[in-house]
């Protein structure tokens, strides 16, 4: 009895699952030194450019669970990174800012990100980097919209 599964030599999903597991791995490596990790680095990130999200809106942009963005907030919060109310100026909701000691760690990390994604780009155009760009963005919105659709 034969299966007929994917080819994985053939299949882009499978490439860009990989593509995303080397990417991750070289991001951890440049962020432990630093003491962090890709989710810590995406948080700071977030607030960076996003001051005042929610644990909600944290999680979904660095794609954890609440429950783990909820661990992580009160570690960075404990060690002086973020700050968030004792309590909910509005409704549940613990609004997170970025201290300036999370902004220094974030500019350390986001060096140490930008050496990985330049790597990653070594050998190709920077057309090669639009058509990238543009094609990935593509298969992100047709899965998006297709998902809403159904």
């Amino acid at each position: 009895m034969s299966q007929e599964g994917v080819d994985l030599d053939k299949s882009l999903g499978y490439l860009l699952k990989e593509a995303s597991s080397a990417l991750r791995a070289a991001m951890e490596e440049v962020l432990r030194p630093l003491g962090m990790s890709v989710t810590h680095y995406a948080c700071l990130e977030l607030l960076a450019q996003r001051p005042g999200l929610s644990n909600s809106e944290l999680a979904r942009g660095a794609f954890v669970t609440r429950q783990t963005m909820n661990v992580l907030l009160r570690s960075l919060e404990r060690d002086g990174d973020v700050t968030r109310p004792a309590e909910a100026p509005v409704g549940k909701v613990l609004p997170t800012r970025l201290t300036p000691r999370g902004r220094r760690r974030l500019e350390q990390a986001t060096a140490a990100v930008r050496s990985v994604e330049v790597r990653m780009l070594a050998g190709m155009t920077e057309s090669d980097q639009a058509d990238a760009f543009r094609i990935l963005k593509g298969m992100v919105h047709s899965l998006r919209d297709s998902t809403a659709s159904s």
